[in-house]
């Protein structure tokens, strides 16, 4: 999900408390809530973490999965949780970024209810088309939508979700008229798009990759601005003439609830960063199209704070309400 925050709020926001020491915790096992059902990308990510980070502590890490209005129901819990360093968050960028310009009564502050521990995941929406529509590059897809205004369609799994918005941006940038058609959750956007009732998607690249591989469905470029190693031979959509500043990569990450010691946000976070960078989990996200990362608290906050300037702008410019 900015540099003129005052140092003692970001402080405050991240939990400081001097003098807080970790002493012998953990001390019983840690709940890792993920604010969506399981199955899902977002789940495959937490689980990881949650194995190796239990390792790493001593104690296990239990993923509990609570779904329901785009993630806030799951966020809303950690929120309200003891600032104790035993109920952690693992967030995707839209719960945290995307959420608060699309649901003006969430019961959560995104920058405020949470204390920031790691960034742990970086992924990319994979744009993907039929294998009948005549195209083979961003380029083609945007000029073929310019002869056929309004013919064309994209699904997503909802308004507002960032399927939608990577679709939104790609209209934007491209000048085009591109029917949006949103379902309720990824399985049915996908089910149509794959029966060909769709044109194309934009939605996370492991969703995709076994498909493109198989010749199933063609893959035009990833939203990210670099190229997939698992996917190498398909460009970035900012290579493609027209497209140079499009970019939208994904991240997701844990945070605890606001006034968790800054000792026991220490802990975790280095704990973290020693999963998320061994070669056992490097190589495990790979193969789904996803890198792992790490980063300090502080650079944590900054992300969600300046993902949220920028995704506030694009709801504005595109006109987008929530379900």
């Amino acid at each position: 999900m900015a540099h003129a925050v005052a140092v003692v709020g970001l402080c405050l926001g991240l939990g400081w408390a001097p003098g807080a020491r970790a002493g012998d915790y953990p001390d019983r096992p840690l709940r890792l809530v993920v604010p969506f059902p399981a199955g899902g990308a977002t789940d495959l990510m937490a689980r990881a973490l949650a194995r190796d980070l239990g390792e790493k502590l001593g104690q296990s890490v239990v993923v509990e999965n609570r779904g329901g209005a785009g993630g806030a129901i799951g966020a809303e819990t950690v929120a309200n949780a003891a600032p104790d360093g035993y109920t952690l968050l693992y967030s995707t960028m839209g719960v945290l970024t995307i959420n608060p310009s699309l649901y003006p009564k969430l019961r959560y502050d995104a920058q405020k209810s949470f204390a920031p521990i790691s960034l742990t995941n970086l992924t990319t929406n994979l744009l993907v088309v039929n294998n009948d529509l005549p195209v083979k590059s961003a380029a083609d897809l945007a000029e073929l939508a310019r002869s056929r205004p309004g013919e064309l369609t994209f699904s997503s799994s909802g308004n507002g979700t960032t399927s939608h918005l990577a679709g939104e941006m790609f209209k934007s940038a491209a000048l085009v008229d591109i029917r949006h058609i949103p379902y309720k959750g990824t399985s049915g956007a996908i089910n149509d798009f794959l029966a060909g009732r769709i044109s194309m998607m934009f939605d996370t690249s492991s969703n995709f990759i076994e498909l493109v591989k198989q010749g199933k469905i063609k893959a035009l470029g990833v939203t990210s601005a670099q190229r997939l190693p698992v996917l190498p031979d398909v460009p970035s959509i900012s290579e493609s003439p027209g497209f140079a500043g499009y970019e939208v990569t994904l991240w997701s990450g844990v945070l605890a609830p606001a006034g968790t010691p800054r000792a026991v946000i220490d802990r975790l976070n280095k704990g973290i960063g020693d999963v998320m960078l061994a070669p056992r989990m490097v190589s495990l996200m790979a193969e789904y199209g996803i890198r792992t990362t790490h980063s300090t608290p502080e650079e944590f906050a900054e992300r969600i704070r300046s993902d949220t300037r920028r995704w506030a702008q694009v709801i504005q410019r595109a006109g987008v309400h929530a379900d």
